[in-house]
């Protein structure tokens, strides 16, 4: 198996629950929403390549699970302060979010 991490590499990820309160389109991106999301010490803008797979209104109110100590990242100028995690398919036809199996409280970390 390839890239295999140590356990201390996997504790370093801190991994919420979230729920996305607004989604906005981004101008000139055809892949590109910005979202912004309650993670309930903080809201985080987030930048998620989920317009071929969700509208706007599908997205709001749903719970995810976000990767919150990823490195901040700029697109299409808009600083990214975070991931939005989501299964996808071999030929990225599918992309599906990742998101808690019962209704838990926002802000709750993955363990």
């Amino acid at each position: 198996m390839e890239n295999i991490i140590n356990f201390e590499d996997w504790e370093k990820l801190d991994l919420r629950v979230g729920k996305i309160l607004e989604v906005e389109n981004i101008k000139g991106a055809d892949k590109l929403f910005k979202l912004f999301v309650d993670i309930g010490s903080e809201k985080r803008t987030v930048c998620a390549g989920l317009k071929a797979y969700y509208s706007k209104e599908e997205l709001v109110g749903k719970k995810i699970i976000l990767f919150v100590n990823l490195a901040p990242r700029k697109l299409r100028g808009i600083e990214s302060q975070g991931m939005v995690l989501a299964s996808v398919s071999n030929d990225e036809s599918k992309v599906k979010l990742i998101k808690p199996d019962k209704d838990v409280e926002v802000g709750s970390k993955i363990k």
